[in-house]
């Protein structure tokens, strides 16, 4: 048996702030929770220092850092990615693709199966995320035109037959056939998302009523207010906020969305219902420069610069470089967002989302140590996964 008690910090749960408590935690799981000193014999013993002890972050939209992406096709890519972003708080992650063909998306799911074997050093997978390729040309972003097609009945069921690892699969639910898409895939317990869409209030109610309970990065890539016929109506962003049952993802890198957005979303949704993601490229962690979204041999290239990743001419972004600590530093300092609602946006509410609330997201008896210390301004102290210390100083290894 292996014993860690955190002691002399303020310990966030799901609702408050708990002054001078400690943590135990019994082979990688939480044992217990106190406010005060908690008796227990041969325990390794990591003082706080009066810092905060937080649930570890959960993004559920990502799709690389530290210089790699998860379409690299590489295990060693995977892992660095985790890596990389459990320096800023990540412990768990669902890796993210771009558009790309069948036997890409294959390739991946393998790889990601690979890589969850000898993934020990970083945030945890969640299973994968399938961006695409099923979404309106009109609204591509980034993604790369090539590989954008309609739901395709025996592409998908194929890819769903030969892999046991999509956790959540985003698409346009206006293309032909994405409804009985979206039903196939609540069929088969995966999350079904409305992502790079054109669709109107009517067919956002269809969605819903097929599956789909996820707006991928509310206002990227999506419709907004719209005429037709000279007839105005309601695009996937107001759908989100007049549907109080859907949940949202909120890039709150401060660029994607400005801070009046932000507090709009925040005021309307509230924090049981937005997930904070990164939405990050193969930037996160690294300096500005040219980068490339996508594979590293046949992605798109881009620049980073003023804290997101553009296309070369500067006419659009194309991609986040966004880490965990920045978006909930964000929310409390731009978007006024009290901490305890901040960090639930980037714990327990995507846990619920995901599924995984029964074991991650809160500081709660009996869930997996996931648990972060940081500083009054969210910088990482220390970073542990299931009780293991991943990333921190030294004086957190002792």
């Amino acid at each position: 048996m292996s014993a860690i008690k955190i002691i002399n910090g303020k310990i966030i749960t799901s609702q408050r702030i708990i002054h001078g408590g400690a943590v135990l935690i019994i082979d990688g799981k939480i044992a217990e929770i106190n406010e005060n000193d908690i008796e227990f014999s041969g325990a390794s013993i990591i003082d706080a220092e009066g810092k905060y002890v937080s649930p570890g972050f959960i993004d559920i939209h990502i799709h690389g850092g530290g210089g790699h992406d998860f379409m690299d096709g590489s295990v060693n890519s995977f892992l660095k990615i985790a890596e990389t972003h459990a320096q800023y708080g990540t412990t768990a992650m669902v890796p993210t693709t771009l558009t790309s063909e069948k036997e890409g998306l294959l390739e991946t799911l393998s790889l990601y199966e690979q890589a969850n074997l000898q993934n020990v050093n970083g945030a945890e997978f969640l299973g994968m995320h399938l961006e695409g390729p099923y979404f309106a040309m009109s609204q591509r972003g980034a993604q790369d035109p090539r590989h954008i097609r309609n739901p395709d009945p025996n592409e998908y069921k194929d890819v769903i037959a030969k892999s046991s690892v999509i956790s959540r699969w985003s698409a346009a639910p206006e293309l032909p056939g994405a409804l009985e898409f979206g039903r196939h895939l609540r069929a088969n317990g995966i999350l079904a998302a409305i992502a790079h869409t054109d669709a109107v209030y009517e067919e956002v109610i269809e969605a819903v009523e097929s599956g789909y309970s996820l707006a991928t990065h509310l206002y990227s890539g999506m419709s907004g207010v719209s005429r037709r016929n000279a007839f105005r109506y309601a695009g996937v962003i107001e759908s989100a906020f007049i549907l109080d049952a859907m949940d949202v993802e909120v890039i709150a890198d401060g660029i994607h969305l400005p801070a009046p957005l932000l507090k709009l979303i925040y005021k309307i949704k509230g924090p049981d219902r937005i997930a904070l993601i990164t939405d990050s490229m193969r930037g996160a962690g690294m300096p500005e420069g040219e980068s490339v979204l996508g594979n590293i041999n046949t992605g798109l290239k881009v620049i980073i610069e003023d804290g997101v990743a553009k296309l070369p001419d500067r006419t659009s972004f194309a991609g986040s470089v966004a880490t965990a600590d920045r978006l909930v530093r964000n929310m409390i300092q731009i978007a006024d967002v009290p901490l305890v609602e901040a960090v639930r946006m980037m714990t327990l509410t995507p846990a619920r989302i995901m599924g995984v609330e029964s074991h991650k997201g809160s500081i709660a008896v009996g869930k997996d140590a996931d648990i972060l210390i940081f500083d009054e301004s969210i910088t990482i102290e220390a970073t542990f996964v299931k009780g293991k210390i991943i990333y921190g100083n030294s004086n957190y290894f002792n």
